[in-house]
């Protein structure tokens, strides 16, 4: 037949139905639909279902049209092919078989499932009712199932079939030693920045805006990390309460960008446009995956998908197999030891990078992914199978090194290559900074990458993620600026979030016109974003500490997507912006603690590559490093991680100015924190020594001989 004559394809179920829709035998690989030119391919795994239907449903997901049992299982996937079918239609599932909790088994037939592996979500006309028939079990007889057909009210996938014209879009690339990682809400980054079109605000478009790009160029940055962009479910228990979850880590869609974020009705599309554009501007792409548990909750939620199709596979049962391990905090998690959960993961993070050209991944409670029976395994199937995987090969992987299972605590324990974020360093610096418990030898422990943590199994100091501060707790403003959480608006009394936050607020709580106090928070800050870009690592900022940005005291604004967590541009701290983009060009330019461990040895010129100093210019002794009230020291860098002269870092603590005794050199200021743009005039001009600011840093370059200070770094603590 001519193919100009030939008939039209169905699209539609309808349509489907109306060629006389017979499943072919299919094939079952790869998961999920996928279009092969005159057809789509089903293919999805259950190890326990005795039947598995494919329900097609009209355009909208309103109307079910036809059940079609898959015809053929291969091993524990079951497949078929629906010829003629084309992209754009909507399609669930549902799984029967045994209904046996006490044995982990919750199939029911009268629930639609979404497909694991579905690349478009299609919400329920009106929006997704958490209150709605969605129970696997009765409520009054959780013993039996429930009865009712939550068909119309449930999400359905859609098969895709896109070929994007990336325009030539190459990955930057950016070599670990150079990264700065921005941790960026896609939602509170634009939403009221001037310049992007009141369309695009808090979009994937607003993201890579004209002015979103002139901004993190200003900066200096190298990487943003997304909070989770993954299509989510709000949970119902927000939901009723009028918030939503904000943050997003709650995964529905594990191969979808989430639709709330997009200015137009093509997520996926707005998504890649969106990473060409930072790509273009030398900017990666992390993105936060939330992969330890699903949006069913325990064994009181609802059946979505997993619990529909193989319960006992998809999640850890306890003995006790009607309930679940709780090692996500969200009342269960998933068993990436089974292979099918396992590929999964593998199939979603290859589909972020492949289709969609992302450069990294930071892992939620990333424990989780380890975890045998039951204890974290740096090298579990998950390690294993990320590392020989050729399409992962140079992507950025960085860890949330805990979670809440049996030894949740895992800092310093994954896997070469692995990134981490380093709380150790967090509380560190807090806690020296701002009055709390803390010696001088745990700060430069951490300045100088952590070695306790990292350098045992022959990993970098690299690998260390440096932040003092994060999503999850307090602004830098309103570190220095509250003691105690605020936290009423997410509706639990004041209960949720960090009770210890290592915070200070200067001497008043909350808001102030004092300008004593307004010109301490200030330095404070200054010294505390010095900390995290000057010292040995990958440092990480999160978005708007940069300006200045508070949250009114709210350390856990997980449900707040209004002007609490939306950056606001009109009050942002111009000079700290300006002192932040200065600090990192002086990282840029001279990288004062590179990716090499310092030994503290002198080299055949008798110059150490590192030295600790007191103020007096004396070398630092074992006696001195466990002082808790000295907070001043000094470090000699004889190889600075850009090469070039000796640099000289210098710490004050105090809430007093310190004489500091300067080794020989010629020594100039390159940043002194003190000052609101972080820049100095002063030179040394035969000077013996020089005042040091109270709560202060200033780093000095030289071009003269090296100090006669003692080598050595600081013990490793335990």
């Amino acid at each position: 037949m001519d193919r100009l004559t030939r008939p039209a394809l169905p699209t539609t179920a309808a349509g489907a139905a109306a060629h006389g829709t017979v499943l072919e035998p299919g094939r079952p690989w790869p998961m999920g639909a996928h279009f092969d030119g005159s057809g789509v391919n089903f293919a999805v795994f259950s190890a326990h279902a005795t039947k598995l239907e494919l329900c097609l449903f009209d355009e909208n997901g309103e109307h079910e049209l036809q059940r079609l049992a898959l015809p053929v299982q291969t091993g524990d996937v079951w497949h078929g092919r629906l010829p003629g079918a084309m992209p754009g239609l909507v399609y669930g599932l549902r799984a029967h078989g045994p209904w046996r909790p006490d044995r982990g088994h919750r199939f029911n037939p009268k629930k639609l499932l979404l497909d694991p592996w579905a690349r478009a979500i299609v919400t329920p006309p009106g929006g997704f009712d958490p209150a709605g028939p969605h129970l696997g079990a009765d409520r009054e007889h959780p013993q039996h199932p429930d009865a009712t057909d939550n068909g119309p009210l449930a999400h359905k996938a859609r098969v895709v079939h896109d070929t994007p014209d990336w325009q030539g879009d190459r990955p930057p690339a950016t070599p670990l030693l150079d990264s700065v990682v921005y941790e960026v809400h896609v939602r509170g980054f634009s939403k009221r920045l001037p310049g992007v079109p009141e369309a695009e605000r808090g979009t994937y478009a607003g993201l890579a805006s004209e002015a979103a790009i002139a901004h993190f160029k200003r900066l200096g940055i190298t990487a943003v990390s997304l909070l989770p962009v993954l299509q989510i479910l709000d949970e119902p228990r927000l939901r009723e309460m009028g918030l939503v979850n904000y943050w997003g880590y709650n995964t529905l869609g594990f191969f979808c960008p989430d639709p709330r974020y997009a200015a137009t009705a093509h997520p996926r599309q707005e998504f890649r446009e969106m990473v060409r554009k930072l790509h273009a501007a030398g900017i990666e792409v992390l993105l936060d995956v939330v992969f330890n548990h699903t949006p069913e909750g325990d064994e009181r939620g609802p059946t979505l998908s997993w619990r529909g199709l193989d319960n006992a596979s998809y999640y850890r049962l306890p003995d006790q197999r009607q309930h679940y391990e709780n090692w996500s905090g969200c009342g269960n998690t998933l068993d990436v030891r089974h292979p099918r959960v396992l590929q999964l993961v593998m199939d979603s993070l290859r589909h972020w990078v492949q289709d969609f050209h992302v450069d990294g991944f930071r892992f939620d409670l990333a424990p989780v992914l380890g975890r045998g029976s039951p204890f974290f395994e740096r090298d579990g199937p998950f390690f294993k199978a990320v590392l020989q995987d050729p399409v992962l090969q140079g992507i950025k992987l960085i860890a949330e090194p805990w979670d809440l299972g049996p030894g949740g605590y895992q800092l310093g324990q994954f896997p070469r290559g692995w990134l981490e974020w380093n709380d150790r360093f967090r509380d560190t610096a807090r806690a020296f900074w701002l009055g709390g418990d803390c010696t001088r030898g745990e700060f430069a422990l951490r300045l100088a990458g952590s070695s306790d943590l990292f350098q045992a199994r022959r990993r970098s100091p690299l690998e260390s993620v440096n932040y003092v501060v994060s999503h999850d707790g307090f602004t830098l403003h309103d570190l220095v600026s509250y003691d105690l959480r605020h936290n009423e608006a997410n509706g639990e009394n004041n209960r949720d979030g960090h009770g210890h936050n290592l915070s200070w607020n200067c001497g008043w709580e909350g808001p102030t016109t004092d300008p004593a106090v307004l010109q301490l928070r200030a330095r404070l800050k200054r010294a505390l974003l010095a900390t995290v870009l000057l010292a040995q690592g990958t440092p990480m900022l999160a978005a708007g500490d940069e300006l200045g940005h508070s949250q009114g005291g709210n350390n856990n604004p997980y449900c707040q997507d209004n002007a609490t967590t939306w950056i606001d541009w009109a009050a942002a701290d111009q000079d700290l912006i300006d002192f932040t983009a200065h600090l990192l060009a002086l990282r840029r330019r001279l990288l004062p603690l590179g990716a090499q461990w310092y030994s503290g040895l002198p080299d055949a010129q008798g110059l150490a590559d590192l030295a600790w100093q007191r103020r007096t210019g004396e070398p630092m002794a074992p006696e001195h490093w466990d002082n808790r009230m000295s907070r001043i020291l000094g470090a000699w860098i004889g190889q600075p991680g850009r090469g070039g002269a000796p640099l000289l870092l210098l710490v004050n603590g105090r809430a007093m100015d310190a004489s500091f005794q300067l080794p020989p050199g010629d020594w100039v200021a390159e940043l002194d924190t003190t000052a609101a743009d972080g820049r100095s005039p002063w030179r040394r001009n035969g000077a013996a020594s020089l005042m040091l600011g109270a709560r202060s840093v200033m780093l000095l370059r030289d071009h003269a001989a090296a100090p006669q200070a003692a080598a050595g770094t600081p013990p490793a603590r335990p």
